[in-house]
């Protein structure tokens, strides 16, 4: 037996390990770990990519901002001249946001700089760099550099997109304070839809009229009466209007507290044994008013009663409004406009 560094006792126990150190050396080999190369480098990113200069991209740009404001002052001009021409409309706004999108995406790909650059440490400005700093600046201000092109053309798109998009509020309707009024004040005349003056002596028993106001627009929401006379047994208002009635002539507005129909039936009892009294019936849906008895509701889903105008004859005869409305004209709610009932 040896005991040396040689010993035939170690030389078994030598082999194996060294067969083991072979068998792992050739594995990791295998499988690429035993010598990793030099590490991946990291994706790029995005923002860190270097876009190089283009006067070319740059005018493409303000070409496709200036045409969007084009399309965008365009929208307004056609709404104000022709605002039902909706394939216009839709054409002007639809031609903007796409010249608009093209812009940016241009813009962003091929103009906005995105470089990457390490900056030496200069020495202290000598005097030949402070001329030359000087002579950059003079050349700068003469004509107009490309940024100002590119900053004046987004204004002016963005005005026009601004302007679009502000020009339909001119079609939220009239004011609250509009709505609330109406052109039926003390002395204004009752005319017939011809502008013929109503006189006193005019109205018979027994038929509806339809009034305007003198001087007012025929067209606004509480420019139409309904007005009647009643004989003293069908005339019962409340105490606080007794004198809107001269002569048993009474006026209620034209317009349905419902949804703003225009009310065109008149009921009048012709055999008083065996008839109601008589009442404004509206053709939409069957909304039913007594005017002897200060316009109130008997049936339907108007839900209030119909507005009366206070009368008066004047030393010549006419009927003449003794004051305005004392509540609102139309329906109990305001999103309807008249002609769309």
């Amino acid at each position: 037996m040896s005991t040396g560094d040689g010993s035939p006792r170690l030389r078994p126990i030598a082999r194996t390990l060294a067969v083991l150190v072979a068998l792992r050396t050739a594995v990791r080999t295998a499988t690429g770990r035993e010598r990793p190369g030099p590490p991946a480098p990291p994706d790029v990113d995005p923002s860190e990519r270097i876009v190089p200069a283009s006067r070319r991209a740059e005018t493409i740009v303000a070409a496709l901002l200036l045409a969007a404001a084009v399309f965008g002052f365009g929208f307004t001009f056609v709404y104000v001249v022709s605002g039902e021409n909706t394939q216009l409309l839709g054409l002007a706004v639809g031609g903007m946001l796409a010249l608009l999108a093209a812009a940016a995406i241009i813009a962003g790909k091929l103009v906005v700089p995105q470089e990457q650059s390490v900056e030496q440490r200069d020495p202290l400005l000598v005097e030949e760099q402070a001329e030359e700093i000087v002579e950059i600046v003079e050349a700068g201000g003469e004509g107009v550099s490309r940024r100002a092109l590119l900053a004046g053309a987004g204004g002016v798109a963005g005005a026009a997109l601004i302007t679009a998009a502000a020009t339909p509020v001119a079609s939220l309707g009239p004011t609250l304070n509009g709505i609330h009024t109406t052109d039926w004040k003390r002395g204004v005349r009752l005319l017939d839809t011809s502008g013929r003056p109503y006189l006193a002596a005019d109205i018979e028993i027994g038929t509806f009229y339809t009034a305007l106001p003198e001087g007012g627009d025929p067209e606004h929401l509480g420019a139409g009466l309904l007005v009647v006379r009643l004989p003293p047994e069908f005339l019962h208002l409340p105490p606080a209007r007794q004198s809107w009635a001269p002569d048993g002539i009474v006026a209620y507005s034209k317009i349905c507290p419902h949804a703003a129909c225009a009310i065109s039936l008149y009921r009048y009892p012709t055999y008083r044994p065996t008839s109601v009294e008589p009442a404004f019936t509206c053709p939409c849906h069957y909304s039913t008013f007594l005017p002897g008895e200060g316009g109130r509701l008997v049936f339907g889903p108007a839900g209030r009663a119909l507005p009366q105008l206070p009368l008066m004859v004047d030393a010549d005869g006419y009927l003449r409004a003794a004051g305005p409305f004392h509540e609102d004209i139309g329906p109990s709610w305001w999103n309807i406009h008249r002609g769309q009932s």
